[in-house]
C-alpha cells in the first residue's frame, strides 16, 4: 500500500476527472488478487467513470457502496481488476504474469506514438507505465518472456515495482523460488533498484525518481515488504495471502495502526482532500497543459491531430480498405498465408497506426511488412511497424493486448499449433473486448511431414469456445480479403484468422457466390441449377474446395447438393434466424460438414441426422496428399457420405 500510495499521490501523471486522457501515466496491478488496494485508490482519488464508448459519465468509478459489496454481483469492486467494467483499470489482471507482460505492449505503444506524432516543442506522448507485481508474477514464464523483450528493446518508460514479501499460498517462497531476481533482471538489461523498507515513502519516491531519469533501460524496483504487516498473528505468514484475516485479527491489526477498532469502511476527514491536493491537482494541471499543447499542435499539424482523434475513438481512416486485392480464378490458387501477407501490407499503408509482428515466424506466416518505410521497431528505430517478438508466443499475445489497450491496431502471428502457448492472453483479449488480431497459419495438416506435433486438431474448437472471440477460417484468397475487411471493423472483439500453409484454389466468383458472404459467417457458395437441395455440404478453409468438387460429382449423379462456406461460426450465429434458415434450410436433414479439425461442436449445424468428416485422432508425419487420403479428406469420401445419408449407396 505505501508503494501504491507513493506512485499515485506523489508521482503519477493521472487526472482522476479524465481517466482516459491519452497522455496519462498508466498503472497496472499485475498481482490482481490485491484488487481491493486499487479499488481503494480509485475511490479515494475520486476517479470518474467512463463507458465503453469513452464517454465520461460524471459519477464515481468506484463508490464506497461498491467497496462494501466487494466481489458481489454488480459491484464495481470485483475480485480482480477488470478493464471496461471499472474505469481507471488499464488492463484486466488476475492470471499472474499477464499484467507485467501486457505492460510491455503499453510501453512499446508509447515509444511508437512518440516517434510518429511528437514534434519539436510538442511532446504529445511522453507517459510512463508503472506496474506493481509480486513473487507469483515473476515466477510465471510469461513474465520472463516479457522482461527479456523489454530489456532488449530498452523500454525506459517502463517500471515494475516488485513486492518482494517472500510468501506464496503454500508458504515461504524458498519452497520453490530461490533465484537471484536482481541478477536475473540485470542480465535482461534492466536497471535494478532496491528499497529495503516497503514503508519508507521517501526512499520509494526517490527510487521512482531514479526510474524517471534512467535512459535506455526499463527499471525493476525490488521492494522488500512484509505480508500482513501489522497483523500480530499473521504477519509474514501464508495465512495472510489467500484468506481473510478474521474478525479478531482485523481488530488487533487496527489497534496496531492506532485505528478505531470498531470502525468499518471509515474514511477519516481530510483523506479525500489530501488526494485531491496530490494526484488530483497535479493530474488536472498536467492534463490542462497537455490540452493547451494539443490545441496548438492541432493548429500546426491538423492531419496528425486528426489521426490521433480517430485512433483514440477506435475509428478507421477514410480509404482504409482501398486497393485491397481481388484475386482472379486460379485452379492452382494461392495459400491463405500468402493472401494474408498481401492484405496486411496494404492495410499497414492505409492505416497509420496498424502494426504487428510474429513470434520469429514472419517469413513463414507471411506477416512481415515489406513495403518501403515499414521498418522494424527496435531500441534505435521506434517508428518501425514490424515487431519482432522472438520465440515468445505468450508474451507476444499479451504485448499485442497492451498495444490495443493503447488504441493501436495490432496483430501477432505464429503457427496455429502454437496458439496453445498464447491462449491465456487471447482469452483476456476477449474478456477485455479488445480488437486485437491473431494471425495463425499452418492451420491443419498442411504442415505434412512435420507430423502431429505441428498439426492442429483441437485448436479451432478450443478457440471457438472462448466467449467474444471471432474465429475465421477462410476458404480461398478472396475469403481471406473479406475476413480482414470484417475484422478491421471490429471495435470490441478480438479475432483469430486460421490460414492455410498450402495453396488453395481461388474460386471463380462469376460462377460461385461472392466472397463478401464471409461477413455473415456462412453463405451459400453453390446450389443445384434447379430445385431445392437434397443435401448440404458445409465446409471451412481448405475443405471448401473439396466440397465444391464433391458438389460437382453429386450434380453429375443427379443429386441436388448445396455447398455452404462457413468460415466463422460466431459471425453466423449472430445472423437473423431467417438468414440462417436460408443458408441451412431446416427441412434438409442430410448434411455433411467437412473440416480438418476436431469434430467437436459441429452437431449444432449438422443435427442428429448429419455426419461430420473431421479429426478424431492426432495427425501423422507424411506428405499432405497422403494425409488427406488416410484421414478421408477427399471429394469421393464426401460424395460417399452424402449418398449414405440419402440412402443411395
Amino acid at each position: 500500500a505505501p508503494a501504491v500510495y507513493t506512485i499515485w499521490n506523489r508521482v503519477m501523471r493521472f487526472d482522476p476527472q479524465d481517466p482516459i486522457w491519452p497522455n496519462r501515466d498508466r498503472f497496472v496491478l499485475s498481482n490482481g488478487h490485491a484488487s481491493m488496494l486499487l479499488w481503494s485508490v480509485l475511490h479515494l482519488t475520486g476517479t470518474c467513470a467512463v463507458n465503453p464508448d469513452y464517454e465520461r459519465l460524471g459519477q464515481p468509478s468506484v463508490s464506497l457502496e461498491d467497496i462494501r459489496r466487494f466481489r458481489q454481483i454488480g459491484s464495481k469492486a470485483p475480485g480482480h481488476p477488470e478493464y471496461h467494467w471499472v474505469s481507471g483499470v488499464e488492463t484486466t489482471t488476475g492470471p499472474l504474469g499477464q499484467g507485467v507482460a501486457t505492460s510491455v505492449g503499453m510501453a512499446i505503444a508509447q515509444k511508437w506514438l512518440a516517434d510518429r506524432y511528437n514534434r519539436p516543442g510538442f511532446a504529445i506522448f511522453d507517459y510512463d507505465i508503472y506496474v506493481v507485481c509480486g513473487d507469483g508474477c515473476l515466477m510465471e514464464g510469461v513474465a520472463s518472456e516479457a522482461a527479456s523483450l523489454a530489456g532488449h528493446l530498452g523500454l525506459d518508460n517502463l517500471c515494475w515495482v516488485y513486492d518482494n514479501n517472500h510468501i506464496t499460498i503454500e508458504g515461504q517462497t524458498s519452497l520453490a523460488f530461490t533465484e537471484d531476481v536482481a541478477t536475473r533482471f540485470l542480465a535482461y538489461g534492466w536497471n535494478v533498484l532496491r528499497v529495503g523498507d516497503a514503508n519508507d515513502l521517501e526512499r520509494i519516491e526517490h527510487a521512482l525518481g531514479v526510474f524517471r531519469e534512467t535512459k535506455g533501460r526499463p527499471t525493476l524496483i525490488i521492494l522488500d515488504s512484509h505480508i500482513g504487516y501489522g497483523a500480530p498473528h499473521k504477519h509474514d505468514t501464508a495465512a495472510a495471502h489467500g484468506e481473510p484475516l478474521g474478525e479478531e485479527e482485523v481488530r488487533l491489526t487496527k489497534r496496531s495502526y492506532g485505528w478505531p477498532e470498531e470502525a468499518q469502511f471509515l474514511v477519516p476527514d481530510g483523506v479525500r482532500e489530501h488526494f485531491a491536493a496530490g494526484i488530483g491537482a497535479r493530474g488536472a494541471a498536467a492534463r490542462s497543459r497537455w490540452t493547451a499543447l494539443f490545441a496548438s499542435y492541432r493548429a500546426k499539424y491538423p492531419e496528425l491531430a486528426s489521426e490521433i482523434d480517430q485512433m483514440q475513438r477506435r475509428d478507421l481512416p477514410a480509404g482504409w480498405d482501398r486497393n485491397l486485392p481481388v484475386f482472379p480464378a486460379d485452379a492452382k490458387g494461392i495459400a491463405g498465408r500468402e493472401a494474408s501477407g498481401k492484405v496486411l501490407n496494404l492495410l499497414a499503408q492505409n492505416i497509420p497506426w496498424f502494426l504487428g509482428g510474429s513470434a520469429d515466424l514472419g517469413p513463414s506466416n507471411k506477416t512481415t511488412l515489406t513495403y518501403e518505410g515499414a521498418g522494424s521497431f527496435q531500441a534505435g528505430s521506434r517508428g518501425g511497424k514490424n515487431l519482432h517478438f522472438g520465440i515468445r508466443e505468450h508474451a507476444m499475445a499479451a504485448t499485442v493486448n497492451g498495444l490495443s489497450l493503447s488504441k493501436l491496431r495490432a496483430f501477432g502471428a505464429t503457427f496455429f499449433i502454437f496458439s496453445d502457448y498464447a491462449r491465456p492472453a487471447i482469452r483476456l483479449s476477449a474478456l477485455m473486448e479488445l480488437p486485437t488480431i491473431f494471425v495463425f497459419t499452418h492451420d491443419a495438416m498442411g504442415d505434412g511431414e512435420d507430423g502431429p506435433t505441428h498439426q492442429p486438431v483441437e485448436h479451432l474448437a478450443s478457440l471457438r469456445a472462448i466467449p467474444g472471440l471471432v474465429t475465421l477460417r477462410p476458404g480461398d484468397a478472396n475469403e481471406v480479403v473479406e475476413a480482414y475487411r470484417y475484422v478491421m471493423q471490429l471495435r470490441h472483439q478480438p479475432a483469430v484468422l486460421a490460414l492455410s500453409r498450402q495453396p488453395l484454389p481461388t474460386l471463380d466468383r462469376r460462377v460461385f457466390a461472392s466472397a463478401a458472404g464471409v461477413a455473415r459467417g456462412a453463405y451459400v457458395l453453390a446450389d443445384p441449377q434447379s430445385g431445392n437441395p437434397e443435401v448440404l455440404l458445409i465446409a471451412s478453409g481448405s475443405e471448401v474446395s473439396l466440397a465444391v468438387e464433391a458438389h460437382e460429382k453429386l450434380l453429375a449423379e443427379g443429386i441436388r447438393s448445396r455447398v455452404v462456406s462457413m468460415p466463422s461460426w460466431e459471425i453466423f450465429d449472430q445472423q437473423t434466424q431467417e438468414y440462417r434458415d436460408s443458408v441451412l434450410p431446416p427441412a434438409v436433414k442430410a448434411r455433411v460438414a467437412v473440416e480438418q479439425a476436431s469434430t467437436f461442436g459441429w452437431e449444432r449445424y449438422v443435427g442428429s441426422a448429419g455426419r461430420v468428416i473431421g479429426m478424431t485422432t492426432f495427425g501423422a508425419s507424411a506428405p499432405l496428399k497422403a494425409l488427406q487420403k488416410k484421414f478421408g479428406f477427399e471429394p469421393d469420401r464426401i460424395v460417399a457420405v452424402a449418398r449414405q445419408l440419402l440412402g443411395r449407396q
